[in-house]
C-alpha cells in the first residue's frame, strides 16, 4: 500500500515481483493512474482514489512552492495530505480484506497499520526514507543539513507528531468501524528500500529499523525508443535532465535557462518532459517522456535530476555523476548524500538555478574524471546488494 508520486510507487513493482516469483499473490494498492506501472509484473492491482498530478497542478499544490523553507513546504503539503487521505480510507479497508500480509510505505503507515490491527492481519513498513528519529542526521523531509545530535532527535520527533497528525481525522472513524478502542496502535517493524553504502543504518536507531539495499522498479525488456537511440548514437553521451514528478512555476523559463548551460557546458541534452513540463528544441536536444531509467541512465556523460529518492537511486546504479537540482522535501537530503559520497560536485536549488550557476557544475562533472571513478566504483557494489531478500524473508515469517 503506497500513495505520493510516481517515486513512491515504481520500487514496490519490483519489491512485488520479486515476491510474486518466490510464490506469494501480491496486489500493489496506490492511486489508479499508476496502474501502467503493473503491467507484465505478475502483480494485481487495486486503485486508491485521488490523483496526485492533478492536485499537485491545483492551486493548494502550486502553494508548495511559496514556501522557501523546509519546515513550511511541510506544513502545506500536510494540510493537503490532511484533506485528501479521508478519501482513500474505504479503499484501503476493501483491499485489506482480500489479504493476509499489509506491506506498508511510510505514506499510508498509520492508517494501514490500524487496517492491520482492526482486521488482525500482521503487516510491516516498506519505506523508501529514513523517517525514524536519530542523531545523525536531520529528518530527510526538511530538506538536509544538520541541527547537532539532539537537534537532528528532536526535529525527528517532531516531523513525526505533524505526520500523525495528517491521519488524526481519519484515524478516529476508521478504528470505530473495525471495533477498535480509540488507543494509539503498535509500531511498525519497517525494512528501508536503500543502499546502506549510501545511508548507513543510524547506530542510535531501535531494534526493528533495518536498511536493506534498494528495490528497483520492474522494468523487464527494457527499450528505449528509436528516436532516443538514434539520437544517442549521433554523437557523444548527452546528459539528462529530468525532474520526475515534481511540478515547476515556470517550465518554459526553467527549461531555457538548463538548454543555455547544457550548451554553455558544451554538452547534448536529453530532456526528460515529467510533470514539470520540460522541453528543448535543437539538433543537439532530445525532448522525450517517460523513458526507463535503468537502460537510459549508463549511456549519459551525467545526470541532471530533482534529487528524489528513486531517481537518486537510478543514477547511482548506472554509475554515473549527478547534478542535484532539489525542490522539496527530502531531495536536499539525497542531494547532499551525493555530493557526500563524492559522485557529484555541488547541488544547484531550483530557486538558484540559472545558466551561470549550472554551466560549471556540469562541467566538472563530465570532465573531471574523479567524479565518474567514484560513481562507477560505487555503482558496481550497489549492483551487487539484494535490497529483496530481506523483505522475502520477513514476509516468509510474518506468514508462519
Amino acid at each position: 500500500m503506497t500513495a505520493g508520486s510516481r517515486g513512491d510507487v515504481a520500487p514496490y513493482t519490483g519489491l512485488g515481483h520479486a515476491l510474486a516469483r518466490e510464490g506469494h499473490q501480491v496486489t500493489l494498492v496506490t492511486h489508479g493512474c499508476f496502474e501502467r506501472l503493473v503491467a507484465g509484473s505478475e502483480l494485481g492491482f487495486h486503485p486508491l482514489p485521488v490523483d496526485p498530478r492533478a492536485e499537485l497542478e491545483s492551486s493548494r499544490g502550486r502553494g508548495l512552492h511559496r514556501s522557501a523553507t523546509g519546515v513550511g513546504k511541510l506544513m502545506r503539503v500536510a494540510a493537503l495530505a490532511r484533506a485528501l487521505v479521508g478519501k482513500m480510507a474505504d479503499d484501503l479497508v476493501a483491499a485489506a480484506r482480500e489479504s493476509d500480509i499489509l506491506l506498508l510505505s511510510s505514506s499510508l503507515a498509520p492508517l494501514g497499520r490500524t487496517v492491520a490491527e482492526g482486521l488482525r492481519l500482521p503487516s510491516m513498513g516498506v519505506y523508501l526514507q529514513p523517517l525514524a528519529p536519530t542523531r545523525e542526521f536531520a529528518p530527510p523531509v526538511l530538506g538536509g543539513g544538520s541541527l547537532g545530535a539532539l537537534g537532528n532527535r528532536v526535529a525527528g520527533h517532531g516531523v513525526n507528531l505533524v505526520m500523525d497528525r495528517i491521519f488524526a481525522s481519519t484515524l478516529p472513524s476508521v478504528r470505530a468501524r473495525l471495533g477498535l478502542p480509540r488507543t494509539r496502535v503498535r509500531e511498525l517493524p519497517v525494512l528501508h528500500g536503500f543502499s546502506p553504502l549510501v545511508v548507513p543504518r543510524p547506530r542510535d536507531w531501535p531494534r526493528g529499523l533495518d536498511v536493506t539495499g534498494y528495490w528497483w522498479p520492474y522494468d523487464r525488456d527494457a527499450q528505449l525508443p528509436a528516436e532516443l537511440l538514434d539520437f544517442l548514437d549521433a554523437g557523444d553521451p548527452p546528459v539528462f535532465v529530468g525532474l520526475g514528478s515534481a511540478t515547476v512555476p515556470d517550465p518554459r523559463g526553467l527549461s531555457a535557462r538548463i538548454v543555455r548551460a547544457l550548451r554553455r557546458a558544451g554538452l547534448r541534452g536529453v530532456i526528460q518532459r515529467g510533470w514539470g513540463g520540460l522541453e528543448a528544441e535543437g539538433a543537439d536536444m532530445l525532448t522525450v517522456d517517460e523513458v526507463p531509467h535503468s537502460a537510459l541512465s549508463p549511456r549519459m556523460a551525467a545526470v541532471v535530476h530533482h534529487a528524489g529518492a528513486g531517481t537518486t537511486a537510478a543514477g547511482l546504479r548506472a554509475g554515473v555523476p549527478a547534478v542535484p537540482v532539489p525542490i522539496q522535501f527530502d531531495e536536499g537530503f539525497w542531494a547532499e548524500r551525493l555530493v557526500a559520497l563524492g559522485v557529484a560536485p555541488r547541488s544547484v536549488r531550483l530557486r538558484g538555478l540559472t545558466a551561470d550557476a549550472l554551466a560549471p557544475a556540469l562541467d566538472e562533472a563530465v570532465r573531471q574524471t574523479a567524479y565518474r571513478a567514484r560513481a562507477q566504483a560505487l555503482g558496481a557494489r550497489i549492483r551487487e546488494e539484494d535490497g529483496t531478500a530481506p523483505v522475502l524473508a520477513a514476509v516468509e515469517r510474518l506468514a508462519r
